[in-house]
């Protein structure tokens, strides 16, 4: 049976590790406003983005793009967002088992793996997984830099056909305390369609192909950021409930730590006090 020395020493261990998933969770909870706040505020010109780049490419009529492009999908890149750190719980795995189900349903080498993040870069990379294009670190905030080189590198893999297909797995923000998993298509964009009679009439300037060639990747890249933004944001929360769970969990092991301690401590003082009476009731009757 551990000693009250012993016991003690374990209280201040764990007020120790207290002491960090607090400060943790309050870290998380700043980072978590900042993020939330981007999030909400990129929705809506996502939104309105994509409702114009539909409008235009419906009002352009026969005007193409090797973006728009569908082709016949023989080879799919697959780019997963995950984080850099540990410490939130399931968000990590709930990501790497969602793609791996995904990819299962072709041959390993109909696809290129495009991991975003620490976590995933290790967890494929562990298991040989080849990857057509890697962001090895994704940061504790949006970087404009990042989700560029990454539209860039995959608008080119579209455009030079080194993949038919592009999706993108991450974790959508719903509220603090819920976060979902979702898979979403990136290329070919696609192009919508307008019931006869929506369509606005437009004047390009100086071309719609002009245009769609500055628009398309300014779209994708807008798409990067937006998806990067939320999986930051979902990121945040979680860790912010795990080291919240984390301290209250501390907390109810010191409580009983503690319990245990007064417990042999109050024996210990019985047992002196017995040994006191018992020798006083000796003395008595000698």
């Amino acid at each position: 049976m551990a000693t009250i020395k012993q016991i003690r020493r374990r209280i201040r261990s764990v007020k120790n590790t207290q002491q960090i998933t607090k400060a943790m969770e309050m870290v998380a909870a700043a980072k978590l406003r900042r993020s939330q706040d981007r999030v909400t505020s990129a929705r809506p010109y996502a939104a309105r983005i994509g409702a114009m780049l539909e409008n235009l490419a419906a009002a352009a009529g026969d005007v193409s793009h090797p973006l728009f492009e569908v082709r016949p999908v023989r080879r799919r890149a697959l780019v997963v967002i995950a984080s850099d750190k540990g410490l939130c719980g399931s968000f990590n795995m709930n990501v790497i088992r969602a793609a791996e189900r995904i990819m299962e349903e072709g041959e390993r080498s109909s696809w290129d793996l495009v991991p975003v993040g620490r976590r995933v870069n290790q967890y494929f990379g562990k298991r040989g997984w080849a990857f057509g294009y890697t962001l090895p670190e994704l940061g504790d905030q949006v970087d404009a830099a990042r989700a560029h080189a990454l539209a860039q590198e995959l608008v080119a893999m579209q455009l030079r056909g080194q993949v038919d297909r592009v999706d993108i797995l991450f974790t959508r923000f719903v509220s603090t305390m819920s976060r979902r998993v979702e898979s979403v298509p990136l290329l070919p964009v696609a192009a919508g369609h307008i019931d006869g009679g929506a369509v606005k009439e437009y004047i390009y300037e100086p071309s719609a192909e002009a245009i769609f060639r500055t628009l398309l990747p300014r779209y994708v890249e807008n798409r990067i950021l937006q998806v990067m933004a939320e999986s930051l944001a979902s990121e945040h929360s979680a860790r912010m409930v795990s080291m919240g769970a984390a301290t209250n969990n501390a907390r109810d092991v010191i409580s009983n730590l503690t319990l245990v301690a007064n417990k042999i401590r109050q024996a210990a003082i019985t047992r002196e006090i017995s040994e006191i009476v018992g020798g006083a009731d000796g003395q008595k009757r000698s």
